[in-house]
């Protein structure tokens, strides 16, 4: 028997630091029953062995129709039923159809096409850090942590410029909406239906060479419904945009609680990379892999699954586990650990390259332009994300020397 009652892996509390309770969970009840807006509720795996069995398990599959009835009527599964437009992608397939799916996406991740992203990269960021050095209130989540991948998506997407600062707007409400705004999230999930559908009629009617344009050559084809074609589009949107929004936040925030790795840094770029990794196993973007469902009844850390029972999976917790790391807590760029911030298994981060070369790249510009870099607010006053799957800030208010 537990000497204390569970934690709520949700509210105020939480959201401000979560590590506790992951730290309690894993100890007590590491596969551990939660509820969730909407009369929903979940199984919470946390200690990284069972979190990597999970992503590993070809049987825990993706596809929200395997959900039980429960789960289905919850609404919990965004973009709902009623949009299969914005759902029929790579993160709700399994088996063939899943490598259908991946396999047209990926050719936009190879090493050749982010290489030719990186000096886009580098110019966003460089126009972003000119603004940074002249506001009085510089804030490192709105002035470069979201505007720098919202940027790259666009590319990527060929959205036209005239659109991109809605495109920009709407995206804010996806990144940072507790669960139970289902109402904004639900209009907002409309507009990107309505909107990635236009794109596509644009590209049937005159091709071009990004990647949606690849998408709907891949519909001419008879590779992918048109369906499949949008949803793709909104999943690299919500996935490719707001994971790395955190990561390169809870970056640059593990930097500043450490001062002394930030000045390592900026002695030794060479130490950029590996303090990118750390950061993603120490603070995961993605707190919450998104969710699956037991094909048949099973058994995980001593508990019983029946066929269809959500899981959750927390990366953010498996990252923290000192069955697996030493000095969990402790932020050490030099550690070399492998970490599953970008899942593991079939369902591994098609775009974590990109999200890495971004997120080196801004930690690189910052290293280079903002000297004496510090918070400009006590750590805790800082707010974090209301979000059951990401982890990641609202704002990160900063100071800096100037000349």
């Amino acid at each position: 028997m537990s000497a204390s009652p569970p934690p709520l892996p949700h509210g105020p509390a939480f959201e401000a630091d979560p590590h506790p309770a992951y730290r309690w969970l894993r100890e007590h009840s590491p596969v551990h029953r939660i509820d969730l807006p909407g009369g929903a509720w979940a199984w919470l795996v946390t200690r990284h062995e069972d979190v990597r069995a999970v992503l590993a398990d070809p049987d825990m599959l993706k596809d929200p129709a395997r959900g039980n009835e429960v789960w289905r009527r919850s609404g919990m599964g965004l973009p709902f039923d009623h949009r299969p437009s914005l759902v029929r992608s790579m993160v709700n397939a399994d088996g063939a159809d899943h490598a259908r799916l991946r396999g047209v996406t990926a050719g936009a991740f190879t090493p050749r096409r982010v290489r030719t992203l990186v000096e886009s990269a580098e110019r966003v960021t460089a126009d972003l850090l000119d603004r940074i050095t002249a506001v009085p209130d510089p804030d490192l989540v709105r002035d470069l942590a979201y505007p720098l991948p919202i940027a790259i998506i666009c590319d990527i997407l060929g959205v036209p410029p005239e659109d991109r600062a809605e495109f920009h707007r709407r995206a804010a409400v996806i990144d940072a909406s507790a669960p139970e705004e289902i109402a904004a999230i639900g209009a907002t999930t409309d507009w990107f239906d309505d909107y990635l559908g236009h794109l596509v009629d644009v590209r049937l009617a005159t091709p071009s060479d990004d990647l949606l344009g690849d998408l709907v050559e891949a519909h001419r084809e008879g590779r992918l419904t048109r369906d499949e074609v949008t949803s793709t589009a909104f999943l690299l949107l919500v996935a490719g945009h707001e994971t790395t929004v955190a990561l390169i936040g809870n970056l640059l925030l593990s930097l500043l609680r450490n001062p002394e790795h930030l000045e390592r840094l900026r002695r030794d770029r060479d130490l950029v990379a590996p303090a990118v990794e750390e950061a993603l196993r120490l603070e995961s973007p993605l707190q919450n892999a998104t969710w699956r469902f037991p094909r048949t009844a099973t058994a995980l850390g001593g508990v019983g699954l029946a066929a269809g029972e959500p899981v959750l999976v927390s990366l953010l917790s498996a990252g923290r586990d000192p069955e697996r790391y030493d000095d969990p807590d402790v932020f050490d760029p030099g550690r070399g650990a492998s970490h599953l911030a970008f899942g593991h298994g079939a369902h591994y981060c098609v775009g974590a390259r990109l999200a890495r070369m971004e997120a080196r790249v801004a930690v690189e510009a910052v290293l280079d332009r903002l000297p004496g870099l510090r918070l400009a607010v006590p750590g805790e006053e800082l707010r974090w994300w209301p979000s059951v799957i990401m982890h990641g800030l609202f704002a990160l208010p900063v100071r800096f020397d100037t000349p």
